[in-house]
């Protein structure tokens, strides 16, 4: 059943390793993102020149003809701005600030798990796109309406004020509804943060979360504490 948040994504996954390529190719095919294949830097470049742009690229750093550093360098010489996340096999902290400075998004190290890419994905696409291609607008949580494309919430006729990353927070956690995420998960994906630290900050935000989503928050509904991990959202 393909993911209806990801219809309107273009990918296109860049990597010459043809087993990598064909399961990341069927498995976002099968969350509904339209995804194209190039398999080394030059046929990538070509295809990242076409209009309109990819919505996210896939990029290995090694690659036949042209590497991802060259791909990435040379098509943001070419005004090309689609969102990429490079794909590694060496984690050497200079290939890591390498890609960063070249303007990658983010990074992830081979091998790794379809699902964690799959949420970097994610995260990725709700800081680059527009509001009119948010994946998830309008979302009720008991009698509070959230609207995620104007950051807007209300209780009937009563704003709730969230701040911008309580907005992220409850966005990521109704994304992965049922699904247990860590706090290690929410630092990466929200806050952007790679170190493997735990912070109470993400305690005190979720605290504050409930009391504007919960009848009781001292007995949530919604946002429950998984004790020893991290939080779940029950729809």
């Amino acid at each position: 059943m393909p993911d209806q948040a990801s219809l309107s994504y273009r990918m296109l996954i860049v990597d010459d390793d043809p087993g990598i390529a064909t399961v990341l190719h069927e498995f976002f095919e099968i969350h509904g993102y339209a995804v194209s294949v190039a398999k080394d830097g030059e046929e990538a470049l070509d295809m990242m020149r076409r209009v309109p742009h990819y919505d996210i690229v896939l990029l290995d750093v090694m690659l036949p003809k042209k590497s991802g550093f060259d791909v990435l360098k040379e098509s943001r010489e070419m005004g090309i701005r689609s969102p990429v996340l490079m794909l590694t096999a060496r984690g050497e902290q200079e290939n890591i600030l390498k890609g960063f400075g070249l303007g990658a998004e983010d990074y992830i190290i081979k091998p790794f798990n379809a699902e964690e890419l799959a949420a970097r994905v994610k995260a990725i696409l709700y800081r680059t796109q527009p509001p009119s291609k948010t994946p998830m607008v309008i979302y009720e949580i008991g009698d509070v309406k959230i609207n995620f494309s104007t950051h807007e919430a209300f209780r009937g006729h009563d704003a709730v004020n969230f701040t911008a990353l309580e907005f992220d927070i409850l966005r990521y956690l109704i994304e992965n509804k049922g699904r247990t995420v860590s706090r290690k998960q929410l630092l990466r994906d929200v806050w952007g943060i790679q170190q493997d630290i735990i912070t109470r900050t993400i305690d005190r935000h979720m605290a504050s979360i409930r009391k504007k989503i919960e009848e009781d928050s001292s007995n949530p509904k919604y946002i429950e504490t998984v004790y020893g991990i991290g939080y779940r959202f029950n729809a």
